[in-house]
Parts: C-alpha cells; structure tokens; sequence
C-alpha cells in the first residue's frame, strides 16, 4: 500500500493508539505528529483546516478522513484499501 498517511495525536488518547493500530495490522506506514510534542501552533492551525478540536486526525493522501471512528468505518466497510492502495 503506497498511499500517504499522517496521524496527528496525542500521547495519552486511547482512540490514537486504536488508529494506529488498525494502520500497523494492516501494514500501512504512517507519519505520526505527536502534538504534544509540537509547537501550539501547529494544533491551531489542524483545527483550522479541519474544524476538530479532538485527536486523532488522520490524512490520506492529504485527504482529512477523520479519526478513529471514521477510519474504522472505511475498513469496515471495505473501502479503506481502495484509499491506500
């Protein structure tokens, strides 16, 4: 699978650690940003582009699909691998 993905998190979010989860077992590489590790900026401006104030924030190919709910759903539904492939 050759899609881009970029997970943004948090260090204690239970939700975070599901997504990437899913993303391993799947063996789907990812980038993590760990926004409690940068600048405050950086979440102010996710929340701009995404209107979410919660974590985790997952891009495919620098599509906003959602968090963890939402990239479940994709998988449950069977289009997750259509978007990373």
């Amino acid at each position: 699978m050759t899609a881009e993905v970029k997970v943004y998190s948090t260090t204690f979010c239970p939700y975070c650690v599901r997504a990437k989860q899913l993303l391993e077992r799947k063996g789907v590489a990812y980038t993590e940003v760990n926004l409690d590790k940068e600048e405050p900026e950086v979440r102010l401006e996710l929340m701009k582009k995404t209107n979410q104030r919660t974590v985790p924030q997952i891009f495919i190919n620098e599509q906003f699909i959602g968090g963890f709910d939402q990239l479940y759903a994709l998988e449950k539904e069977g289009k997750l691998n259509d978007m990373l492939a």
